[in-house]
Protein backbone atom coordinates (compact mmCIF):
# COMPACT_ATOMS: atom_id res chain seq x y z
CA UNK A 1 0.00 0.00 0.00
CA UNK A 2 1.03 3.20 -0.83
CA UNK A 3 1.79 5.34 2.25
CA UNK A 4 -1.22 8.29 0.27
CA UNK A 5 -3.74 4.91 0.65
CA UNK A 6 -2.16 3.94 3.85
CA UNK A 7 -3.19 7.20 5.51
CA UNK A 8 -6.17 7.31 3.50
CA UNK A 9 -7.10 3.82 5.15
CA UNK A 10 -5.97 5.66 8.94
CA UNK A 11 -8.31 8.42 8.46
CA UNK A 12 -11.08 6.14 7.19
CA UNK A 13 -10.90 4.08 10.30
CA UNK A 14 -10.26 7.05 12.45
CA UNK A 15 -13.51 8.55 10.85
CA UNK A 16 -15.87 5.06 11.32
CA UNK A 17 -14.54 4.85 15.08
CA UNK A 18 -15.30 8.51 16.01
CA UNK A 19 -18.98 8.20 14.21
CA UNK A 20 -20.37 5.66 16.70
CA UNK A 21 -18.02 7.10 19.47
CA UNK A 22 -20.08 10.35 19.45
CA UNK A 23 -22.95 8.35 20.31
CA UNK A 24 -21.20 6.82 22.57
CA UNK A 25 -21.01 3.76 20.80
CA UNK A 26 -17.62 2.68 20.02
CA UNK A 27 -18.26 -0.08 17.34
CA UNK A 28 -14.83 -0.15 15.26
CA UNK A 29 -14.33 -2.09 12.03
CA UNK A 30 -11.61 -4.03 13.11
CA UNK A 31 -10.65 -5.44 9.38
CA UNK A 32 -12.28 -6.62 6.20
CA UNK A 33 -11.91 -9.77 4.67
CA UNK A 34 -12.94 -9.72 1.25
CA UNK A 35 -16.45 -7.39 1.35
CA UNK A 36 -16.66 -8.79 4.72
CA UNK A 37 -16.56 -5.85 7.59
CA UNK A 38 -15.45 -7.45 10.90
CA UNK A 39 -16.98 -4.82 13.91
CA UNK A 40 -16.36 -5.00 16.86
CA UNK A 41 -18.90 -4.63 19.91
CA UNK A 42 -18.93 -3.17 23.19
CA UNK A 43 -19.78 -5.58 25.88
CA UNK A 44 -22.18 -3.21 27.19
CA UNK A 45 -24.19 -3.11 23.54
CA UNK A 46 -23.60 -7.19 22.55
CA UNK A 47 -27.59 -8.40 23.41
CA UNK A 48 -29.42 -5.39 22.41
CA UNK A 49 -31.67 -5.27 19.07
CA UNK A 50 -31.55 -1.74 18.28
CA UNK A 51 -27.94 -0.98 18.94
CA UNK A 52 -27.22 -3.27 15.98
CA UNK A 53 -29.89 -1.66 13.88
CA UNK A 54 -28.21 1.63 14.52
CA UNK A 55 -24.41 0.24 13.43
CA UNK A 56 -26.15 -1.22 10.45
CA UNK A 57 -27.42 1.86 9.25
CA UNK A 58 -24.33 3.90 10.08
CA UNK A 59 -21.72 1.10 8.63
CA UNK A 60 -23.36 0.45 5.50
CA UNK A 61 -25.29 3.99 4.62
CA UNK A 62 -25.33 4.20 0.77
CA UNK A 63 -23.74 0.99 -0.06
CA UNK A 64 -26.54 -1.49 -1.46
CA UNK A 65 -24.64 -4.65 -0.92
CA UNK A 66 -23.19 -4.62 3.06
CA UNK A 67 -21.83 -7.69 4.42
CA UNK A 68 -21.34 -7.38 8.60
CA UNK A 69 -19.78 -10.05 11.08
CA UNK A 70 -20.28 -8.69 14.73
CA UNK A 71 -18.03 -9.71 17.46
CA UNK A 72 -16.96 -9.01 21.79
CA UNK A 73 -13.72 -8.91 22.89
CA UNK A 74 -14.67 -10.14 26.24
CA UNK A 75 -10.78 -11.33 26.86
CA UNK A 76 -9.01 -8.22 25.60
CA UNK A 77 -7.05 -9.38 23.18
CA UNK A 78 -4.81 -7.34 20.71
CA UNK A 79 -6.69 -7.00 17.73
CA UNK A 80 -5.30 -8.53 14.39
CA UNK A 81 -6.17 -9.48 10.95
CA UNK A 82 -7.14 -12.65 10.54
CA UNK A 83 -8.92 -12.77 13.65
CA UNK A 84 -7.48 -14.52 16.93
CA UNK A 85 -9.42 -17.55 18.25
CA UNK A 86 -10.58 -15.10 21.42
CA UNK A 87 -12.26 -12.83 19.12
CA UNK A 88 -13.31 -15.41 16.42
CA UNK A 89 -14.88 -17.49 19.30
CA UNK A 90 -17.22 -14.46 20.13
CA UNK A 91 -19.18 -14.11 17.41
CA UNK A 92 -22.88 -12.21 18.02
CA UNK A 93 -24.35 -11.58 14.99
CA UNK A 94 -24.06 -11.51 10.79
CA UNK A 95 -25.66 -8.88 8.51
CA UNK A 96 -25.92 -9.14 5.00
CA UNK A 97 -27.93 -6.98 2.16
CA UNK A 98 -27.02 -8.33 -1.18
CA UNK A 99 -28.34 -6.30 -4.03
CA UNK A 100 -27.47 -8.92 -6.48
CA UNK A 101 -29.95 -10.88 -4.97
CA UNK A 102 -32.20 -8.41 -3.47
CA UNK A 103 -31.96 -10.13 -0.14
CA UNK A 104 -31.06 -8.99 3.14
CA UNK A 105 -30.75 -10.85 6.55
CA UNK A 106 -29.59 -10.24 10.02
CA UNK A 107 -28.74 -13.20 12.18
CA UNK A 108 -27.96 -13.41 15.86
CA UNK A 109 -25.57 -16.16 17.19
CA UNK A 110 -27.28 -19.13 19.38
CA UNK A 111 -24.70 -17.92 22.40
CA UNK A 112 -26.39 -14.57 22.43
CA UNK A 113 -29.69 -16.34 22.91
CA UNK A 114 -31.10 -13.09 22.10
CA UNK A 115 -34.29 -14.43 19.49
CA UNK A 116 -35.88 -17.57 18.75
CA UNK A 117 -35.45 -17.81 15.07
CA UNK A 118 -32.35 -19.73 13.15
CA UNK A 119 -29.14 -18.46 14.88
CA UNK A 120 -25.57 -19.58 13.84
Amino acid sequence: MTPRGLIAALALAFMIGHAGAAEGEDWSVIGRQGIVGQVLVPMAQAADPAAYERQVDRLCQGRETCFLNFYTNSKSVPIAVPLPDEIASEATATFRRSAKQGAQMFKWSCRMKVSTQECF
